[in-house]
């Protein structure tokens, strides 16, 4: 349920704990995955992958945290972007307090972004799970 994740201090946590609540679901996942090159050749690596075991269907998760200020947040609209060449649906899901209240208003607004403490009930509402 939203409000139970456990605190998080970097992106690798992130990463982690969104793996943990999709695991806690009964999806698959896996880290790191390898998805063609961006426009300018670097290669595109999509965070996360979620696969619904029984429907086959799959998101994508791109994970930022910023803790403080620093160029996390400076990267979200090319990311936001990118994700619109994915070949699967995908989300950034964020963490972290140093977001400014501007750029978690545009993340939220796009409909491609959740805070990681609204990550469960998302998930469930994408998926096709019970709802708690």
């Amino acid at each position: 349920m939203s409000g139970k994740a456990t605190a998080v201090k970097a992106g690798d946590d992130l990463v982690k704990e969104v793996i943990k609540i999709a695991t806690k679901l009964g999806l698959e996942t896996k880290e790191q995955f390898h998805v063609a090159r961006r426009i300018w050749g670097a290669n595109r690596n999509i965070d996360v992958i979620l696969i619904d075991s029984k429907t086959r269907k799959t998101l994508g998760v791109e994970c930022k945290f910023q803790g403080g200020g620093g160029s996390a947040e400076e990267k979200i609209p090319a990311t936001i972007q990118d994700i619109e060449a994915w070949p699967i649906p995908g989300i950034v899901v964020f963490a972290g307090e140093g977001f400014t209240e501007n750029m978690r208003s545009f993340l939220i607004s796009t409909g491609k972004a959740v805070e990681l403490n609204e990550l469960e009930p998302w998930l469930r509402l994408f998926f096709g799970l019970p709802l708690e």
